[in-house]
């Protein structure tokens, strides 16, 4: 059917059936990454197993969707479903344009190694016994 061929976002909920946990990893990771992945179990290590071995955008545990309501998180996918991570922190980091300036100090050395060479470097290298 189209609708497992497609990113689905409601308000279906398909349900596929697999028989151990490592053919329900093979499924998932078989696809391109979801934008949302939805964990039901008591099993930690299970747990633990499908959130190592997959690559998704949120994931919530015994439940679905409410990873979206959470501000703490970041909200967002991977790939195809999306990019960026949005609500709160994340979110303000995700729309600003962060603008990097390095100030190099005037008593750096590094301003003596380049031309034109001045006095200083010409009894530097002198003290060195480099030939200019």
């Amino acid at each position: 059917m189209k609708v497992m061929r497609e990113e689905v976002f409601g308000p279906l909920l398909p349900v596929v059936a697999y028989r151990t946990l490592d053919e329900a990893i093979a499924y998932v990771n078989a696809r391109a990454r979801p934008l949302a992945l939805y964990w039901f179990g008591r099993s930690a290590s299970e747990r633990d197993a499908v959130l190592a071995r997959t690559v998704s955008g949120g994931v919530t545990i015994n439940d679905c969707l409410f990873h979206v309501a959470q501000e703490a998180l970041p909200f967002g996918g991977v790939g195809a479903s999306g990019h960026g991570r949005y609500h709160g922190e994340h979110g303000f980091g995700t729309f600003s344009q962060d603008k990097p300036v390095f100030v190099q100090s005037r008593w750096t050395g590094t301003g003596m190694m380049a031309p034109p060479y001045g006095t200083t470097f010409a009894r530097l290298a002198k003290w060195l016994g480099i030939e200019t």
